[in-house]
């Protein structure tokens, strides 16, 4: 009896060592109860937001794209190439690792089990997201009336940048060698931009700046990058890992204040962000 009491107490010990070492786990995979560091706690650059997509199918951990995003702290990240289960996951590491607090929107246009995962009879959702630190309102989703290879969209809510309202909107538009296809929805997106005089609009364009089918944005928004426009005898930064730019921050209405950006081993696609003065005007 003392024998078999004494194993049982050693397992025990034992257990409660490996969970002081390794800690016990939540099905997120976030550490259960744990709180976040005094220190850790943070706040969103007021006037700074973010374009990223983040490469899907990739085999990329959420834990280090939260801890890309926190390094720039944005008040928004528009996100591309998104399942709904990563983006919750992406915002509960922000929140218990970094201190970070966002709400989200969600434009989904797919439902996507082999992108996504779950059951063959309940897909995971795919598409665009939205993570604010202030809140975000009328919110919108809109599909394309075609979107080439592969069903793409827009979305649009309206949040607070630099202390002020305004339209974001977030976009993923039709795969290489598919310009016609582009041109149609670059003019669905600017039809709607052109309602607002304020509006961010964020996305993979899949194209150059020079490219034809993005004329319709040129003509509303100049994009965050002042060397770069359609006919500009400056350098475009490239924002892919085959160093073309199709990533944009385009205002209207709002100026740039200077932009950055960082390659990152966690997507195809660089991080793009720019700090903006909501109280200046820039005109296309």
């Amino acid at each position: 009896m003392v024998l078999v009491r004494g194993t049982r107490l050693l397992a025990v010990a034992v257990v409660a060592a490996c969970m002081v070492l390794v800690g016990p786990s939540a099905p997120s995979g976030a550490l259960f109860g744990r709180s976040v560091p005094v220190d850790a706690v943070r706040d969103p650059v007021p006037n700074r937001v973010m374009t990223w997509n983040i490469c899907n199918p990739c085999d990329a951990s959420n834990v280090g794209r939260a801890a890309e995003i926190a390094t720039y702290a944005p008040q928004v990240v528009g996100m591309q190439e998104t399942c709904v289960r990563d983006v919750e996951r992406i915002r509960e590491y922000l929140k218990s690792l970094h201190g970070l607090e966002y709400h989200v929107e969600y434009g989904t246009v797919l439902q996507d089990w082999g992108r996504c995962g779950g059951a063959p009879w309940n897909p995971g959702a795919f598409g665009q997201a939205v993570l604010s630190a202030a809140p975000m309102t009328d919110p919108v989703e809109v599909e394309y009336p075609d979107g080439g290879s592969e069903d793409r969209g827009y979305m649009a809510v309206t949040t607070m940048v630099g202390g002020r309202p305004v339209r974001v909107f977030n976009t993923h538009l039709a795969q290489r060698r598919q310009e016609a296809v582009r041109a149609d929805q670059a003019r669905v997106l600017a039809a709607d931009v052109a309602r607002h005089d304020r509006a961010i609009v964020l996305g993979d364009f899949n194209a150059v700046p020079d490219a034809s089918e993005l004329a319709p944005l040129w003509a509303l928004a100049a994009d965050t990058d002042p060397e770069c426009r359609p006919s500009s005898v400056g350098t475009c930064e490239p924002t892919t890992d085959w160093r073309s730019k199709f990533d944009y921050v385009f205002l209207r209405g709002l100026a740039p204040l200077g932009h950055r950006v960082r390659t990152t081993p966690y997507s195809d696609h660089d991080l793009l962000y720019t700090d903006v003065d909501p109280t200046l005007s820039e005109g296309p």
